[in-house]
């Protein structure tokens, strides 16, 4: 898994959005922090409470350079809907290939809920290096990140 001190792996997927345009992190790297708010499924009661509360802390991240990207398994289009459903201003990246939760090392299966290949909830924090300088993972995928200790580290990034 990826922890804190490690150079973060880089991936490619899709902007959620209805052009379904192409995302690179490498595009992002440099650019301020960047916080990887990796979340099992669109419109599912923690995950919506997750990406709201985010949008809430907009503002102090963007203040503090910092670009937030909410990424799970779903479609463009699904995250697209999501994003308009709750007024969420930041980019949504849809990983259906699965290949960022793989190189986070992040995959989940919820078996009684007939899920499989989803992201677990979890956080990381890239510095302008491109290193992990934050991680957090959900021991249960209900479980929130501490918002105020992601903004602290953004700003101390």
């Amino acid at each position: 898994m990826v922890e804190t001190g490690d150079t973060a792996p880089t991936f490619t997927a899709t902007l959620g959005t209805s052009d379904a345009d192409s995302f690179d992190l490498d595009d992002h790297v440099g650019d301020g922090p960047i916080l990887l708010a990796f979340f099992p499924g669109a419109f599912t009661p923690p995950c919506t409470n997750e990406m709201i509360a985010l949008q809430d802390y907009r503002e102090e991240f963007q203040e503090a350079g910092a670009t937030i990207l909410g990424v799970s398994a779903d479609s463009a289009f699904s995250q697209e809907a999501f994003r308009e459903e709750y007024d969420i201003e930041f980019d949504l990246v849809s990983d259906m290939s699965g290949e960022a939760m793989q190189e986070y090392d992040i995959q989940l299966d919820i078996e009684e809920l007939g899920l499989h290949g989803i992201a677990n909830r979890a956080v990381f924090i890239v510095n302008d290096a491109g290193d992990v300088v934050y991680d957090w993972v959900a021991e249960e995928p209900s479980n929130d990140p501490d918002y105020d200790e992601l903004l602290d580290t953004v700003q101390a990034a």
